[in-house]
């Protein structure tokens, strides 16, 4: 028997949100209404009785997370938001998808009050949920006392088959599996269209085996269009189940109430002018009206918000309770829910003299972690099963693992990804999203290139994800052009808001750890090398801050050369043989271009100045390096295989030749005569 209570303000509720839809996505004359309208009883059904929320604080931190992952589909959350009370008006609605409004095309976390995270690229969603259901475990664990279970909420997914055919999707699937997170619910809308057609095209695989594969509960709904009862109780039986996450195959019909209802031709294009007159005929609304909501509608809605208002109140007098009995634990949680780190643990940071040994930066890195992680409980870290190369895990670390499992505890702040570099960095974006965490995830800068949708997104919404790129040039040497990256660092460079650090020594990497972890609303990729660099004479924390700093300065000087990483000790050698034939070299560290074009305008070119040549020196793709210098020299296409040693000479980034190559940029701008201007002085600056 069902516990489930219908009411006829149900009915007028769920028709509500299919006229709206409809009537968004038709004046905007764009976008896509099916998935709405197919989806409308299981999201009224979810919304009015089961999410926890309260719309007057959409940041409340115990508030359950929803997540649309099939972003075409915001029309449908839109409208929720609206009807729910959050801060978006029925003028809103009407400016859906137009320049500067509040309800773009796709859900954009921090644009739109009420969206947890920016879904759209298909599957990405559906991995963020795995990093906000793994966040609350983890937070939960570390802070939860018997008599307060102040962290429980669940996190809630709307997913389609575009998301599940998607490899992101089924990395984090696979990963939610093993870790067991039975706070993870993902509803799935199964109504068989894509853009191309039905699913028969291209998707015919049996999904509901794949995620019992994964070792997920898998429950059913067949009539997801009017069974209310049977949506009611599927998300009932699902928040039941402790040790697995649930999927719930719900069949829908998309477009429901349409014309063109159960086809593809519902799914992006708005509906016609008599299809939307009928279809709110059959819905007892006036064809004739446009954003029509019943009083009754948004009366049963303001349910929500009282009841969201109530719990949040009723947590707050938990909170407040918990400080008398656990002041310490109070302290460090509210600390880090407010966003801010603990006093003093910049301290901590390893300060390096040039006398010190040469280590490779992913040692460097492992020592910064080492030293910091005990003052930033804040850091759960992890590998996408690179853990003995990228050096991310510090001695005293647990596992974050299912307590069952015996490999770890929820409490743990080390994640093994397995081999997921996508999943991992999506993953990570759910992590910052829900938080009170900063990830950190690890690879091989190569291989940051198969997450590049998430690192795109971790920029676009501002989520603190750290990478630890370790492996960053041809300087790994054996394992050749296949491993080692040429294009990377310019296609992370060119993305906006991402910090792409590529520190030449150990006072480099503290500054780059320093600055990443600063950064509140940036993703930083800290890019490290295999083979042991030198530490610097005259590199501090304080000055590789700047992004960019004068290593080695010389007045009237000939040439500046301008290197990043492990580069940057080949130009210091080369910047001593020309020294020996009379000419003066400067050497400019410039570890990351985003903090460095941050800095104001006369540091900028009192950095890389005019008067003489500029000589930029990469073992990477040149691309990029006409905007800080008048000559780039760096791999001209792929790397190869070999001791690093014999690569490095095989394309001339060794002292003797940039000694060779500066001598000859000397030359040819003596000859050319008139006066070297600094690149950086431009008409306008973007």
């Amino acid at each position: 028997m069902s516990d489930y209570k219908h009411s006829p303000a149900d009915d007028v509720a769920i028709a509500t949100i299919r006229t709206l839809a409809v009537d968004t996505v038709g004046k905007a004359n764009s976008g896509h209404p099916g998935a709405p309208m197919g989806m409308a009883p299981a999201a009224h059904v979810l919304f009015s009785r089961f999410i926890n929320a309260n719309p007057k604080n959409s940041k409340w931190f115990n508030r359950d997370r929803f997540v649309l992952s099939n972003g075409h589909a915001c029309a449908l959350q839109y409208v929720l938001l609206h009807l729910l009370g959050y801060k978006l008006s029925l003028d809103d609605l009407k400016a859906f998808r137009q320049l500067d409004s509040k309800t773009p095309g796709h859900p954009e976390a921090g644009h739109t009050d009420g969206i947890e995270v920016t879904t759209g690229p298909l599957g990405q969603g559906f991995a963020n949920a795995v990093g906000l259901a793994i966040a609350q475990a983890h937070l939960g664990a570390v802070y939860n006392e018997d008599e307060f279970n102040l962290i429980n909420n669940y996190t809630y997914v709307f997913t389609g088959d575009g998301c599940l055919m998607e490899g992101v999707a089924s990395e984090a699937a696979s990963l939610g599996g093993h870790l067991q997170l039975g706070n993870l619910i993902v509803i799935y809308d199964d109504n068989h269209i894509s853009i191309d057609g039905d699913t028969a095209v291209a998707f015919t695989e049996n999904v509901e085996q794949r995620f019992l594969a994964y070792g997920w509960q898998v429950l059913h709904v067949d009539n997801g269009d009017s069974d209310y009862a049977a949506i009611y109780d599927a998300i009932a039986e699902a928040r039941k189940e402790k040790s697995k996450p649930t999927i719930i195959r719900l069949r829908t019909t998309i477009g429901y109430g349409s014309k063109q209802q159960g086809t593809h031709g519902v799914h992006g294009s708005p509906l016609k002018p008599d299809d939307i007159q009928n279809l709110k005929t059959k819905f007892k609304f006036n064809p004739a009206e446009t954003f029509a909501v019943p009083q009754e509608t948004y009366d049963l809605y303001s349910d929500f918000g009282k009841r969201g208002a109530k719990l949040e109140s009723e947590w707050t007098s938990l909170l407040a309770s918990y400080a008398k009995k656990y002041p310490n634990e109070h302290a460090e949680l509210t600390r880090r829910i407010s966003g801010e780190l603990p006093d003093g643990w910049e301290k901590l940071l390893p300060v390096y003299k040039p006398s010190d040994p040469a280590q490779a930066s992913r040692k460097l890195s492992e020592i910064v972690l080492t030293a910091i992680i005990p003052a930033l409980p804040d850091l759960l870290g992890g590998s996408a099963d690179l853990t003995g190369s990228n050096l991310t895990k510090v001695k005293s670390s647990v596992d974050f693992q299912p307590p069952s499992t015996g490999l770890g505890t929820y409490a743990g702040t080390y994640i093994r990804y397995g081999v997921r570099e996508h999943a991992m960095g999506a993953i990570g974006n759910g992590l910052a999203a829900y938080g009170g965490i900063i990830p950190f995830v690890a690879t091989f800068l190569n291989f940051v290139s198969y997450a590049s949708g998430a690192v795109r997104l971790s920029a676009l919404s501002g989520h603190q994800v750290i990478w630890v790129a370790t492996h960053d040039s041809i300087g790994l040497g054996e394992d050749g052009p296949t491993h080692q990256p040429v294009e990377t660092a310019i296609a992370l460079r060119a993305t906006p808001n991402l910090a792409f650090w590529r520190p030449a020594d150990g006072n480099e990497t503290s500054a780059a750890y320093l600055i990443a972890l600063k950064s509140r609303s940036t993703p930083s990729v800290l890019s490290l090398s295999r083979q042991n660099l030198p530490n610097l004479e005259g590199s501090t924390i304080e000055k590789a801050s700047r992004g960019g700093y004068v290593l080695h300065e010389e007045e009237k000087e000939d040439l500046t050369i301008v290197s990043t990483g492990s580069e940057v000790s080949i130009a210091l050698e080369a910047a001593s043989k020309l020294k020996a034939e009379g000419l003066k070299v400067r050497i400019v560290s410039l570890p990351c271009w985003l903090v460095f074009d941050q800095q104001e305008e006369k540091y900028r070119l009192s950095v890389l100045r005019s008067g003489a040549p500029i000589l930029s020196l990469e073992a990477l793709s040149t691309a990029g390096w006409q905007k800080y210098s008048h000559e780039q020299y760096g791999l001209p296409a792929w790397g190869a295989s070999g001791p690093y040693q014999k690569v490095y000479e095989k394309f001339g980034i060794t002292g003797s030749n940039i000694a060779t190559v500066g001598k000859k940029v000397i030359d040819f701008y003596k000859n050319k005569g008139g006066e070297v201007v600094s690149p950086l002085v431009k008409a306008f600056h973007l």
